[in-house]
């Protein structure tokens, strides 16, 4: 699955590898052509290699019944076994991009490393046998091109599911997932899959350990493409792939938190209750601590005139409200769901009107006093209401604000 064309490198361009199935060299470098990196430009830099005898086969699978995208390297000469300086002296003499070259190193250092301490060797006496041929080398050198064309500049993954059983190497039969694939996720999150099969490859966890930078959901993204890399065969119950999602960070500057106050939402229909016991239900939920509380008048089935109740709560206050709700509308069902809200700062001040104190809530360019107040005043006052209010908001804007923060509170004033 294409996407839009790569921005340029270095805007912070995010690939998320979901592992759902696992992860092998062949199958990330599939998810990231399936995604839109585009293979004549990755064949152009594989071929810089000075490594003679493979050719790339690109196919269209299904897996699972979902559409990805199937690499295999189809090698003529892959006789030798490699150590981890050759390696290295292969892809520094390629003329690659620094980023190609130093993620590549990245990958087959971070294997060196494991092998030896596995192996109690050094690392640059370690030889190389499944991951040091031919298709591994075009796997890691291919992921680490891939990522440079789609101007990646972050790398980071779900859980790593990995099988059961053992798995057929060089040094023979190995517990699965192998002692490679384990050292090199150690402190990532693993989710075992009762299936016995390789799910996870020491190529594939060597592409997350050396080019990650941390594994979790799926990040805060606006997704630019998404793709499928297939593996081998088809598992049963499973679509054997690898996810990536291609995207950018949410903007930091948006202009409210992007968590926001986590409250929830509970609804009643109700469609036999008077208006005063409405106003009733509002109340006593106002009082049981919801954040906000309201009525709305709907058409029901059949015609008949209705209203909808609606409670905003802390999702500590959600059940007593809800159950609060119930007895107050008498309704036999109530709805439930969470979401954010980004309310504005606010504060409560206080002016004087002629000796009465009134409240008046401030917030970001807007002050409005307390209807409350405001009525209990005009009462003693002999005062329309909508005079009070007013009065009393025009008493906070001339207050004096002198040595007073611009953020602080400006304490009582007298209109």
């Amino acid at each position: 699955m294409t996407g839009p064309a790569a921005p340029p490198a270095g805007s912070g361009r995010v690939a998320w590898f979901h592992c759902f199935a696992g992860i092998a060299g062949d199958m990330a470098l599939g998810a990231l052509l399936d995604a839109g990196a585009p293979l004549d430009g990755v064949l152009e830099l594989l071929r810089r290699l000075p490594l003679p005898g493979w050719e790339l086969e690109v196919t269209d699978v299904l897996r699972g019944g979902l559409a990805a995208t199937r690499v295999e390297v189809q090698v003529t000469d892959d006789a030798v076994v490699r150590t981890y300086p050759a390696i290295v002296g292969l892809v520094e003499s390629a003329g690659l991009p620094p980023r190609v070259a130093q993620r590549a190193i990245a990958v087959f250092g971070a294997l060196a490393a494991v092998e030896g301490r596995l192996h109690r060797w050094s690392p640059n006496q370690v030889h190389f046998h499944e991951v040091g041929g031919h298709d591994a080398l075009i796997d890691v050198v291919g992921t680490a091109a891939a990522l440079e064309l789609l101007a990646v500049d972050e790398v980071r993954a779900s859980p790593v599911a990995t099988g059961t059983g053992v798995v057929r190497s060089a040094h023979g039969l190995l517990p699965n997932p192998s002692p490679a694939v384990l050292a090199l996720l150690t402190g990532a999150p693993l989710a075992g899959r009762d299936l016995p099969v390789e799910l996870t490859t020491p190529t594939g966890a060597a592409l997350l350990a050396a080019l990650g930078s941390g594994f979790g959901p799926l990040p805060d993204l606006v997704v630019d493409a998404t793709g499928y890399g297939a593996g081998h065969h088809e598992l049963q119950g499973l679509p054997n792939c690898t996810q990536v999602v291609l995207g950018h960070r949410v903007s930091p500057d948006r202009p409210a938190d992007p968590v926001g106050q986590p409250l929830v939402l509970l609804e009643a229909n109700v469609d036999d209750a008077t208006g005063e016991q409405l106003a009733d239900a509002v109340e006593a939920l106002l009082a049981g601590g919801a954040a906000d509380a309201w009525v709305a008048p709907v058409l029901m089935k059949k015609g008949r005139p209705g209203h909808v109740v609606s409670v905003l709560a802390d999702l500590a206050l959600a059940e007593e409200l809800r159950r609060r709700l119930a007895d107050e509308t008498g309704s036999l069902g109530v709805r439930y769901r969470r979401l954010d809200r980004w309310a504005a700062s606010r504060r409560i001040e206080q002016v004087h009107l002629d000796g009465h104190l009134v409240r008046v809530k401030v917030s970001p360019g807007r002050v409005k006093a307390e209807h409350d107040d405001a009525l209990a005043v005009a009462r003693q006052l002999r005062l329309p209401v909508r005079e009070v209010l007013a009065r009393a908001e025009q008493a906070w804007r001339d207050a004096p604000v002198a040595d007073v923060p611009p953020d602080g509170p400006r304490g009582q004033h007298d209109a």
